[in-house]
């Protein structure tokens, strides 16, 4: 796939540490608008989401669900979540397409994606990546949704492990726990990854030492971009408000930061605040990080070990004329 082949050796990257005005997507669009605005009067060539911002990360609602059943509420909730999710392609990605181009910038966001192929009912956790001409690149569906997130998402496949060509670069992402798939990142680093985007809910201290790690496995720069949420940004009308009135008011610390290939921070975690973070990569750093260690290349050993990826789209129905 050939990694760091890129015209341009230095490029200035901004993490965006927010959060979305939850459950509402035409706000957050707004926000969005803003910060990329911002990022870019700051120079930044590549603009960074976190996780599912459009329309947010329902951390600590339930939902209405225990084992063996759902109730109302939830299912009032989870209609509510799926209207303010996007279709990609669609007149959200339009929105995000002029934002990106009248800031000249390459956006990658997280954003809550509608199934448009089926039923249209299923939502997936995706990364969508926009150009600066204010096209859709390409877009990532998470693999694996963690733990109660399979009550809200469906399971990406391969058919999105997406590597977008940069004139500095090539970028993909993972999102949050698939990057604790150390397949998924074989995966990634098999097409050349330079630019590892890893947005997140996971603001805990282990967090930080994933990112160290996978800079140093990969041999390449990591953008871990996360929200800072606190509990005053929840809609006081959800139907299930009831299940976050007894948390802490900082419900995400956030913990963005930028790792560079030899595993050093380029930026250091921001925690309890929102803010945007802004670093100038030297990606000739990528290729010298791999003198002694390139992990699908002289140090892979394929005579012992090797992965079978299958990136055919899969669905449950298929058509046949």
């Amino acid at each position: 796939m050939g990694g760091c082949r890129m015209k341009e050796r230095k490029v200035r990257v901004a993490l965006i540490q927010s959060a979305p005005v939850l459950f509402d997507k035409a706000s957050s669009l707004q926000k969005i608008e803003s910060w990329t605005k911002e990022a870019a009067r700051q120079g930044a060539q590549l603009v960074v989401f976190p996780e599912a911002f459009i329309p947010g990360y329902p951390r600590g609602l339930y939902l209405g669900t225990r084992v063996g059943s759902r109730n109302a509420d939830g299912r009032q909730d989870w209609a509510r979540y799926w209207e303010n999710s996007i279709d990609i392609p669609g007149e959200d990605t339009e929105i995000l397409g002029q934002i990106a181009s009248e800031a000249g910038v390459y956006l990658a966001v997280g954003a809550i994606e509608r199934d448009n192929e089926f039923s249209g009912a299923t939502l997936y956790n995706s990364i969508v990546y926009i150009g600066p001409e204010g096209l859709v690149l390409g877009t990532h569906r998470k693999l694996m949704p963690t733990g109660s997130e399979r009550l809200l998402w469906g399971l990406g496949d391969g058919s999105t492990l997406t590597v977008i060509d940069t004139p500095f670069g090539r970028i993909g992402g993972l999102i949050c726990w698939e990057n604790y798939m150390p397949l998924a990142r074989t995966a990634m680093y098999a097409k050349g990854i330079d630019i590892l985007l890893t947005p997140t809910a996971d603001a805990r201290d282990t967090w930080q030492a994933t990112l160290q790690h996978i800079a140093c496995e990969g041999r390449c720069f990591v953008l871990s971009c996360n929200q800072f949420v606190t509990k005053s940004m929840y809609p006081s009308d959800l139907a299930c408000y009831e299940d976050i009135r007894q948390e802490p008011d900082i419900l995400c610390r956030g913990g963005s930061a930028i790792v560079g290939p030899l595993g050093e921070y380029i930026t250091a975690p921001l925690y309890n605040q929102e803010g945007i973070l802004i670093a100038d990569l030297d990606m000739s750093q990528v290729i010298k990080s791999r003198y002694d260690f390139d992990v699908v290349g002289h140090y892979s050993r394929p005579d012992v070990f090797q992965l079978i990826v299958n990136e055919e789209k899969q669905g449950s129905v298929r058509y046949h004329r």
